[in-house]
């Protein structure tokens, strides 16, 4: 009876710290796309000639930004 307490306290104890792990990943990717990634890409856009593409993504990503600060 012990041991199968135990498993599922385990279980359970190991699940929380899978989903932590999951958040705190995900939270981490966001920080490197937004700071490292698109900036790169967009500057790497305007090197190659393809400003006509890289400006509204520009526009766009400035638009949800703001609207994201706001709420």
């Amino acid at each position: 009876m012990l041991t199968v307490l135990f498993t599922i306290c385990m279980i359970w104890f190991v699940g929380k710290f899978f989903i932590f792990g999951l958040k705190a990943s995900w939270g981490i990717m966001k920080l490197l796309c937004m700071i490292i990634f698109f900036p790169v890409i967009l500057i790497g856009m305007v090197v190659g000639g393809l400003m006509y593409i890289a400006f509204p993504l520009l526009i766009i990503g400035g638009i949800i930004g703001l609207v994201m600060s706001h709420s």
